[in-house]
């Protein structure tokens, strides 16, 4: 033999060698590749360059602590770069939502809570970004400088706020969402959530939050979001998800069918001939909508669709006598409506908060549901509702007669001539008009006719200019007058107004007078003596009740909580 072959031979072998190495370490590669792409749930091309940005405008929010006439704490300082971050503390520049705690729940003005509010949804307050460029998101950082840990959830909108057309339909995502949890450090810290990808490229981002579990307020500087503007290759991540779930469906099938024929066995041997439906329609029909009535609405309408029993039952108007539908705002629209309308016709307490923005509900959508289902009315609550018009407020006014909760707030679009209408409501208890553009005219028409009430909110009403004039009227046409929010009225409260509401508004148990500089110790004083049933005062930034007089009060009235702040 030749002695080239055996150096063949070897070259050979020591080559083979070097490729299975290769291969390998080729394999090992791509395997810590895909971790990394599953981990980061996307995987962009070099070309693909990401896009950060910070939010260019706010263009709508639930509420702020701030005023309406200034910057501070107001929504309007997410918007561009950070002003504050990376310190932390309390900072007139951030941007602060108006409450925080527990407290506020408890306090003599709030409301009951509605039933059938589906767990997952514990949103409290809201604000929407708009970004210059629509993207892809990738990543979104929320800068919080001071008690951290109010976000709760984050959604993307397919519809462009800048252009010039109406899109055919809007979309919501939710990037990410989680329950509400304790954040023990008060100092500043970027919140950096994994966010899932989605198919529609975005500018308009929405911030969801729960402050029930902070010991103060929360205070947002700013949003960066992350993007690419070329719709990435879909994840691998969601490629094996599928692949495991589609095997767990088989066995799933296969176990299920396994049952299903022992099932059908015991049933045949032990029960004999018996009806289908485990004898559910022996049941009193009391108890069966008494069952039905602990499942939330989505559900509720799934059952409808199972058999004629429980169509039955599922479409009962007595099943519909609270019914919320804030925790729907993303989706619900006429149709909705529509459908809902024949099982409403009973209905007492309503809640379309946040529902119906950028064309999902139309005047007419909303004024056919009332003309239907208005007459039983007693609670109707229509926070952020920013579709209604003074023709919605008219038809309110004409099909809702026994109405006696109504709620406003935030409703800033509604032109002031609109709440003439609301003086045709006799029978109301509850007015909420925080944030919204009634005027005195209006108001003083209200206060006349409406003489039931007795939870008022003018918080943030700047359109009042003359509150002596308003305080009159309070004090002589709402004597029941129970708790009153005056927050940040124009700083124009004085001591004839309180004079006048602690002769008049003895049964007062709440009132919040946040920013008024002409009241004086003395005035809260009388007040104090005259309403015995006072519980709650809030006096922040009241430039003449210092820390002083505040003790001074305390001593005097220990049962009363004061609530102050001295720096604005």
């Amino acid at each position: 033999m030749s002695p080239v072959f055996p150096m063949l031979t070897v070259l050979t072998m020591f080559y083979y060698i070097c490729l299975r190495r290769r291969a390998r370490t080729a394999t090992r590669g791509e395997m810590m590749n895909t971790h990394r792409t599953i981990e980061s749930n996307s995987r962009t091309s070099p070309l693909n360059a990401e896009v950060v940005q910070y939010a260019k405008e706010v263009v709508d929010f639930s509420s702020h602590y701030g005023s309406e006439n200034s910057m501070s704490y107001t929504m309007w300082n997410l918007a561009g770069v950070p002003n504050v971050f990376p310190s932390s503390g309390d900072f007139t520049q951030t941007a602060v939502f108006r409450t925080y705690g527990t407290w506020w729940d408890q306090c003599p003005s709030a409301s009951l809570p509605f039933k059938r509010t589906p767990p997952n949804f514990q949103s409290q307050d809201y604000v929407e970004l708009t970004f210059e460029q629509q993207v892809y998101p990738t990543a979104l950082h929320v800068l919080e400088t001071y008690h951290p840990g109010a976000v709760i959830r984050i959604l993307a909108c397919s519809a462009n706020p800048y252009s010039p057309n109406p899109p055919a339909e809007v979309r919501w995502e939710i990037l990410w969402s989680e329950r509400p949890t304790k954040v023990n450090a008060s100092q500043a810290r970027q919140f950096k959530p994994c966010i899932k990808q989605i198919n529609f490229p975005t500018n308009l981002i929405r911030l969801e939050v729960n402050s029930s579990l902070l010991d103060y307020y929360t205070e947002l500087d700013a949003v960066v979001l992350h993007g690419v503007k070329d719709k990435p290759v879909i994840s691998l991540k969601t490629s094996l998800i599928d692949i495991n779930d589609r095997e767990d469906d088989a066995y799933a099938e296969k176990d299920g069918c396994g049952m299903d024929s022992l099932n059908k066995k015991f049933s045949s041997a032990v029960l004999g001939e018996g009806p289908n439906n485990g004898y559910f329609d022996k049941l009193p029909y009391e108890l069966i909508q008494l069952i039905l009535n602990h499942l939330t609405l989505p559900d509720l309408c799934r059952l409808a669709q199972t058999c004629k029993l429980l169509s039955q039952h599922c479409c009962d108007p007595l099943q519909y006598i609270h019914l919320n539908l804030q925790p729907y705002w993303a989706k619900l629209g006429d149709t909705s409506l529509e459908f809902l309308q024949s099982r409403c016709t009973l209905v007492q307490w309503l809640n379309l908060s946040w529902t119906g923005n950028r064309g999902f509900i139309s005047v007419a959508g909303f004024s056919r549901f009332l003309k239907v289902c208005g007459s039983e009315l007693v609670r109707l609550e229509l926070s952020c509702s920013h579709f209604l018009n003074e023709t919605c407020l008219e038809v309110i006014s004409e099909m809702c007669p026994n109405l006696q909760a109504l709620n406003l707030s935030s409703c800033d679009k509604l032109p002031p001539q609109a709440f003439n209408h609301i003086a045709k409501l006799c029978s109301l208890k509850r007015l909420v008009l925080y944030r919204t553009k009634v005027e005195q005219t209006a108001l003083l028409s209200i206060l006349n006719f409406c003489s039931e009430l007795q939870h008022l909110s003018l918080g943030s009403c700047v359109m009042i200019e003359d509150y002596d004039v308003i305080a009159s009227m309070i004090g002589a046409k709402c004597k029941k007058l129970r708790t009153l929010d005056l927050w940040r009225s124009n700083r124009s409260v004085c001591d004839t107004d309180i004079d006048e509401l602690a002769c008049n508004c003895t049964r007062l148990q709440q009132l919040d007078i946040l920013g008024t500089r002409m009241v004086s110790p003395a005035s809260l004083r009388k007040l104090l003596e005259s309403c015995k049933d006072l519980s709650l005062l809030d006096v922040s930034f009241c430039s003449q009740i210092d820390n002083r007089a505040v003790l001074e009060l305390n001593a005097s009235f220990p049962k009363v909580f004061i609530k102050k702040s001295f720096t604005q």
